[in-house]
């Protein structure tokens, strides 16, 4: 009898070109980042925005993600696009080290993108929430870095990019 692996052909999912998944992470804003987090890997999700060169975050300064960074900073980051029916989707994974932003200029800058980004994709106020603000304080209070920390995705040392559709 032929084993079932033999009888069916498998499909393998090609590999995005560079273009493909800097357009996939220049398109999206959420993303997971997968940390070392003890016994278990700890999945938590984040809102990004990406200067075509970095990935940036950011984090409250409170909870499990700082101490996660401030313990081991190794992460993967996953992005995803998929239609409802899953019949077109990609995602890309980045494995590299998070750093904590203190550069004045850069960290204005992408605090900024962020405020554009929330107004320009209509989020709902439950992001500030989210990202330790009161649900009803203005988005623009994420520009003063009083309860987040930005962070920046470097030393990137693997990124798999897959597609399936399109």
């Amino acid at each position: 009898m032929t084993p079932f692996s033999e009888m069916m052909e498998i499909e393998k999912l090609p590999l995005m070109e560079k273009k493909e998944y800097d357009e996939l992470i220049k398109d999206q804003f959420m993303c997971r980042i997968s940390f070392k987090g003890g016994k278990y890997p700890k999945i938590k999700p984040f809102l990004y925005v990406f200067d075509g060169r970095y990935l940036y975050f950011l984090a409250t300064k409170y909870g499990e993600k700082i101490k996660f960074i401030d313990e081991n900073p190794y992460v993967t980051v996953e992005i995803e696009n998929y239609t409802p029916d899953m019949s077109d989707y990609s995602f890309v994974t980045l494995s590299g080290r998070l750093e904590k932003v203190d550069e004045e200029e850069i960290e204005e800058e992408i605090r900024n993108k962020f405020v554009q980004l929330i107004s320009k994709e209509g989020l709902s106020k439950d992001i500030m929430v989210a990202l330790g603000h009161a649900r009803d304080e203005p988005v623009e209070n994420l520009s003063s870095g009083d309860k987040t920390t930005l962070l920046r995705l470097v030393d990137v040392e693997d990124i798999t990019g897959l597609k399936k559709g399109k």
